[in-house]
């Protein structure tokens, strides 16, 4: 029995961007957009109306401030994360520096891909995201690592491989099954990690443990 293709939403405040992405999405089988929006505020009103897999949100809306709903992409996630926190978000911009990815990954999302990419790190964060895991370019991985402000954490070499294996793109479940455990023993090393990253969720958790130096990048 063939699996129902991933139910996407695109978000781009650009309609050339929005149809780029649409035909480059829809030529992998297991993709499909299902709607496009073209600022924020629509973009998690049909989140929430459509219960997409994953939600493609561009990082910067021209003129969406001003309003009362987000005025760009990461407060988007914010207001998601309220309305729809079972709806991933992956961002998808031109802009790779710090300070973005970071603000991104700590409002909720679970992804961060450069519009100037391949398409098969898109691909693989839409995927990742699916099923709960990170998907975060090379380039921005790459950005973020070296930025340490702070001593780096003692983390155990079971709870490295858990982050390691989250930041890959694996969910709990697919963690357990490639490291012997239960999920229960899963989630206890999560909590663990997160009180020593001083952080609350997974996403952020990568990023940290990003920053930190505390992931091996392939």
């Amino acid at each position: 029995m063939t699996a129902s293709p991933l139910r996407l939403i695109v978000a781009d405040d650009h309609a050339v961007v929005r149809a780029g992405l649409r035909a480059l999405l829809e030529g992998e089988p297991d993709l499909d957009v299902v709607a496009e929006a073209s600022g924020p505020e629509e973009a998690v009103r049909l989140a929430v109306d459509l219960a997409p897999d994953v939600v493609l949100m561009d990082l910067r809306f021209e003129g969406a401030s001003g309003g009362a709903g987000p005025a760009d992409g990461v407060e988007a996630v914010r207001a998601l994360a309220v309305r729809a926190p079972d709806v991933p978000v992956v961002m998808l911009t031109s802009y790779a520096g710090r300070v973005d990815v970071v603000r991104a990954l700590e409002a909720g999302a679970r992804g961060y891909v450069l519009k100037a990419g391949p398409p098969d790190d898109l691909f693989r964060a839409v995927r990742s995201a699916a099923v709960g895991g990170m998907g975060l370019a090379p380039a921005v991985v790459g950005d973020l690592v070296g930025q340490v402000v702070d001593p780096a954490p003692e983390l155990t070499r079971r709870e490295r491989e858990v982050v390691q294996l989250m930041a890959d793109g694996h969910s709990n479940r697919a963690i357990a099954t490639s490291l012997y455990l239960s999920e229960a023993t899963v989630k206890t090393h999560l909590v663990r990690v997160y009180r020593k990253l001083g952080v609350d969720n997974r996403a952020a958790a990568v990023s940290e443990a990003v920053r930190r130096g505390l992931l091996e990048l392939t």
